[in-house]
């Protein structure tokens, strides 16, 4: 989220250790308080002299990379990428909850993948191919009918970007699960099911039915908190 010219670190919706068995209170606390909370700091030093960007939500930045100075191009993209990325999964995970999708969402979900055991099949196979750090995604494009499918992006890029907009998302770098799965991603993505936050996929999938810039503009206020 920003507030005035800064950007600030969201809370998490719930505490450390209660995602555990599926992700450790350790995990959370480096993860959210150490890794994004630097790419929230380091994107407030890239644009502290810049004072035009200022009240810019990392969304926007994203969207208009070519009106960000040139010596800080770089360092912005990858920190509003890492910001706006590690914001949307805190919020694709909540506790206690996992079962199933419903409604729309399910059905959209047996329409494109044949039924929710082979989309997450083809989910957790597209995550453990994925080479380096990045992420995977369900996200719903806007130039093919609204078909849902599973994208993976490398470092902090996002589907938004390309026209697709993320449902739900999953974390791969290994900052993610090194400490409970070392080196094990595909356990790490076996396991992340129970903690699936379905409800609000489904309001992701609902909103996907706006036009593109209407999407973009609710998801940069209701998940970062913009205020430009």
């Amino acid at each position: 989220m920003t507030t005035g010219s800064m950007h600030v670190l969201p809370a998490l919706p719930y505490p450390l250790a209660a995602l555990e068995p599926c992700i450790d209170a350790r995990t959370m606390a480096l993860h959210h308080g150490k890794h994004h909370a630097s790419y929230v700091a380091n994107l407030n030093s890239a644009l502290d002299k810049f004072p035009q960007l200022h009240g810019r939500d990392a969304l926007w930045l994203l969207r208009n990379a070519r009106e960000v100075p040139r010596e800080i191009r770089a360092a912005v993209c990858n920190n509003a990428g890492g910001h706006l990325n590690h914001s949307l999964f805190w919020r694709a995970m909540a506790p206690a909850v996992g079962g199933a999708p419903e409604g729309p969402l399910a059905a959209a979900i047996d329409r494109d993948f044949g039924n929710l055991d082979q989309f997450k099949a083809q989910f957790e196979a597209a995550g453990g191919k994925l080479f380096g750090s990045g992420w995977v995604w369900l996200a719903r494009g806007w130039r093919d009918g609204g078909k849902l499918h599973v994208y993976t992006t490398s470092g902090h890029e996002n589907p938004l970007l390309k026209g697709r907009y993320p449902i739900l998302v999953n974390d791969v770098w290994e900052h993610a699960y090194y400490l409970k799965h070392e080196n094990r991603r595909g356990d790490y993505l076996k396991g992340w099911w129970p903690v699936v936050n379905w409800k609000e996929a489904a309001r992701r999938f609902e909103s996907s039915a706006l036009s593109p810039d209407r999407s973009w503009e609710s998801e940069a206020g209701l998940v970062l908190g913009a205020t430009a």
